[in-house]
């Protein structure tokens, strides 16, 4: 998810002192962190029709391995910055590392949708903790003016997996079978984790964030208004995400080659779109989220119209891919901006809200894909994106409020 302040913007009321030199390794880690757990979190999309047939479930039962690790990571973002308060955070990233290590491993034996679940449920824990904290401890590595290029390279993590995620995932699934993905997850997680032990610095407790906290914060008018927004958009954006490949196959009859080149026009999208989404963010987090939200809503419409053309599917989903990329970092700047002296617990609440809308729509999508078909997805993406822009465009942060 993403930055925050703009080297001409004046100093975060209530923010803790800021350190004086840049720990640039450190952050390289983080975004090698999040990168190998945005790889695992979103490798079924690519994979969900071989995972399905192996299973011997629906797409749309396939496709509640999402939400499992969502509604997981709901829990977890809050929680494990409460439960390990009293933790180094340098221990604490490295047993997240380790957990999305298990997960993967564990998701190369699954042979049953339940054991797969188990591999998943790590797998949320890992993404929980590990988003909620990133943000707040890249306060920690680099002054303050240089945070909105050390979230910009933490998201470059989630860029980088977007572009390579997909497309690779297809196409292992379709050489050696869908648990080869995972066990190249489990590679990058072993890579991950040598690379945090050897930069990391110690990074002692400092928030202490509580429930009393959690519930002060929620009672902050510009808090209550982001999490709604990211409930809205990105639950119709996952929805629309996580079943894009049964269309793909089922309406616009790509073949599973045509699906990977398509898959990682989506991700190079994703790439620009992040520096594009951060750069207008920190000018204006709300017109980032606007702007990325009436893009996906018009190519959900698309997609519901044309979606037999493989040229109109092809550019929708890549532009897409673009438009998404401004989602994380303008909804991270605006609860930085909203919770500079709560970062841990806003980010926390932040990756709840996050996850909490991924399960919605894959729950959602999935419904709808199995009752009305390959279209269920954008249908619901068009909806509730739409809601959301109208909601972040009404009420969200003007200038004068950073």
């Amino acid at each position: 998810m993403s930055s925050a302040s703009c080297t001409t913007c004046p100093p975060i009321a209530g923010a803790p002192p800021e350190p004086t030199q840049a720990h640039w390794p450190a952050v390289a880690a983080l975004a090698l962190g999040v990168f190998g757990l945005v790889t695992a979190e979103f490798l079924p999309a690519s994979l969900l029709t071989a995972m399905a047939a192996d299973l011997r479930v629906s797409e749309g039962t396939a496709g509640q391995t999402v939400t499992a690790t969502a509604l997981v990571a709901a829990v977890a973002a809050p929680s494990l910055p409460l439960l390990t308060r009293n933790l180094d955070r340098r221990s604490v990233m490295l047993a997240l590392t380790v957990l999305l290590l298990l997960s993967n491993g564990l998701a190369v034996a699954a042979t049953s949708l339940p054991a797969l679940l188990v591999a998943r449920v790590l797998l949320g824990v890992a993404l929980g903790g590990f988003w909620s904290m990133s943000g707040a401890l890249a306060l920690r590595l680099v002054p303050a003016d240089r945070f909105a290029r050390a979230m910009a390279l933490i998201l470059t993590g989630v860029s980088v997996a977007t572009v390579c995620a997909a497309p690779i995932g297809a196409w292992m699934g379709e050489q050696w079978g869908w648990r080869s993905a995972f066990w190249a997850a489990g590679a990058v997680s072993v890579v991950t984790l040598v690379f945090q032990l050897a930069t990391l610095p110690a990074l002692p407790p400092r928030d202490r964030p509580d429930l009393r906290v959690l519930a002060e914060l929620l009672t902050r008018p510009d808090v209550r208004v982001a999490l709604l927004a990211v409930l809205l958009v990105i639950s119709g954006h996952f929805a629309g995400f996580t079943y894009i490949r049964p269309l793909m196959e089922n309406v616009t009859h790509l073949s599973v080659g045509a699906i990977t080149g398509v898959l990682l026009g989506y991700g190079i999208g994703g790439f620009f779109g992040n520096l594009v989404g951060g750069a207008i963010a920190e000018r204006s987090e709300r017109r980032a989220i606007v702007a990325g939200g009436s893009l996906v809503a018009l190519l959900a419409g698309v997609l519901l119209l044309g979606a037999s053309s493989v040229a109109v599917t092809a550019v929708a989903v890549v532009l897409w891919g673009f438009a998404f990329g401004a989602f994380p970092v303008g909804f991270q700047t605006w609860i930085v901006r909203a919770a500079p002296d709560q970062a841990e617990g806003a980010g926390g609440l932040l990756v709840a809200a996050f996850q909490v809308a991924i399960a919605s729509g894959a729950i959602g999508g999935g419904l709808l894909v199995d009752h009305v078909g390959a279209h269920g997805g954008p249908l619901f993406a068009l909806g509730s994106v739409t809601l959301g822009a109208l909601l972040v465009w009404r009420y969200g942060p003007r200038p004068a409020q950073a």
